[in-house]
């Protein structure tokens, strides 16, 4: 089911990879309805201070979750810890740097806090897995960061290295107008003939939609739409904590219900798998 649900372009790169963003491979219009959104969003400088991240990442299908996880990365040391569950239902962490895609793994007890929860009054100790049964939790841990990353912040990454901008015209719904720009990939990720195109509000400057065609959509395929709704700020920036979409009869969701931004945590977070304290991520109301 997540395989179905990810737009998934990892930002690992090949070596001959850019590492900058080239604005002469993109339209110059696209560039500044880009340069509109991060404006909007906050300001590159406030992307560029924004530190820890700390979300969960969850999907729905007609109001039936059928995933989640979470995820605490620090932006500027590439560390991540990543909670979720196995097949059996047994919560894991795994401490990870998603630079050199190296860290380990811990089987939980069940009772153990993995889904934003206070933790339990005497907690038992987490177990260290060797490294054969930690290696598929590792990538896992990576994919998943890679995957739910971009569909938290997907509108911060427009001018990431290797990413070309083209103007693809103009669009009105419910009465508000939108500038569309498309977004292609040159040497970068997992699947790098993706196309993105955001759907950007003239009005607010703020991304309201994005739409897809996947390098495995089969030929022909028709663009997967999903809304955008309810950006509010965490921290110095705007984020986005729903996106919808109508398929098949079903109506799918990708939701954060952790959602939240910090200047500094404890590095025992990053290097130790015990839990977390239960006030983390339990705010439910937008930040002022």
């Amino acid at each position: 089911m997540l395989a179905l649900l990810a737009a998934c372009l990892a930002y690992g790169t090949t070596p001959s990879a850019p590492q900058v963003f080239d604005p002469s491979r993109s339209d110059p219009r696209a560039i500044a309805v880009t340069d509109l959104v991060m404006a909007a969003l906050g300001g590159r400088q406030a992307w560029e201070d924004t530190r820890f991240l700390y979300f969960a990442f969850a999907v729905e299908r007609d109001g039936k979750r059928i995933a989640y996880r979470t995820h605490l990365w620090d932006r500027w040391d590439g560390r991540l810890r990543y909670e979720s569950r196995g097949k059996d239902g047994t919560p894991f962490v795994v401490l990870i740097d998603v630079n050199s895609r190296l860290g380990d793994a811990y089987g939980l007890p069940k009772e153990t806090r993995a889904e934003g929860g206070a933790a339990p009054a005497a907690p038992a100790t987490p177990l260290k897995m060797d490294a054969a049964t930690a290696k598929p939790l590792l990538n896992e841990a990576y994919e998943a960061w890679i995957n739910d990353t971009y569909w938290l912040l997907m509108p911060y990454k427009m001018k990431d290295p290797g990413v070309h901008l083209k103007y693809a015209g103009e669009e009105t719904r419910d009465g508000e107008e939108y500038d569309l720009v498309e977004l292609t990939f040159e040497e970068v990720g997992l699947t790098p003939r993706d196309r993105y195109w955001a759907h950007v509000n003239r009005k607010t400057h703020v991304m309201d939609r994005w739409s897809y065609i996947l390098q495995d959509d089969p030929p022909g395929s028709e663009p997967t739409v999903w809304d955008w709704k309810g950006w509010t700020r965490r921290g110095r920036i705007l984020l986005c904590p729903e996106k919808v979409t109508h398929r098949k009869g079903a109506t799918l969701k990708i939701l954060h219900p952790i959602m939240e931004v910090y200047d500094t945590l404890p590095d025992a977070y990053f290097t130790g798998p015990g839990p977390l304290p239960g006030g983390m991520g339990e705010r439910s109301r937008p930040a002022g």
